[in-house]
């Protein structure tokens, strides 16, 4: 194997290799999407976001209104669901 020797000043290599990471980075961040964080609420959350009863919020899932996730007996909603269930109201 054969060894290249390069010559060049400390600062001038650092500036070399600041620029091909530099390069790298602005690859990589051109390609990257981060997914948003989901925020679960729960049953309680949802109910005073809206000023209801747990016993409204019951209602909407059962009725198909809202979705509803569970895990261990405990019931959560995505909170972009419950306010993309929201409606406009007409004039």
């Amino acid at each position: 194997m054969e060894a290249i020797q390069i010559i060049t000043t400390p600062n001038e290599f650092k500036k070399e290799i600041a620029n091909e990471v530099k390069a790298h980075l602005d690859e990589f961040l051109k390609h990257f999407k981060p997914e948003p964080q989901k925020e679960y609420l729960s049953r309680k959350d949802v109910a005073n976001m809206f000023g209801v009863d747990i016993s409204s919020v019951h209602n909407w899932t059962r009725s198909g209104k809202i979705r509803a996730y569970g895990i261990s007996g405990r019931v959560y909603y995505l909170r972009s669901e419950i306010e993309s269930s929201l409606k406009p109201l007409n004039d």
